[in-house]
């Protein structure tokens, strides 16, 4: 399925492709702000997605909370450079 994908992605670049070296320069400056606004509007779907913000605020509130355990920047460090001796020492 995963080669389909790719094969399709790569006709479909080169038929984009085709077209664009058919084109004059001006045609490819509107193209090329079309697919500007598009990546754009991609970009900053994230914050107008509600349910990405409903997740985001479920998660701040299980903080506050105390519902989930909260580590400091040390203590993740700490374990960190635990884990990275344990592994050297493994490979020794």
């Amino acid at each position: 399925m995963i080669s389909n994908m790719g094969t399709a992605i790569s006709t479909i670049d080169k038929r984009i492709h085709k077209y664009v070296a058919q084109m004059n320069a001006k045609d490819k400056e509107a193209v090329l702000g079309i697919v500007m606004a598009i990546a754009e509007k991609q970009d900053a779907e994230p914050w107008k997605d509600e349910a990405f913000i409903e997740e985001m605020d479920r998660r701040f509130k299980e903080m506050e909370s105390g519902k989930v355990k909260l580590y400091t920047l040390d203590e993740v460090e700490a374990h960190a450079r635990q884990a990275f001796k344990t592994r050297k020492r493994k490979k020794q």
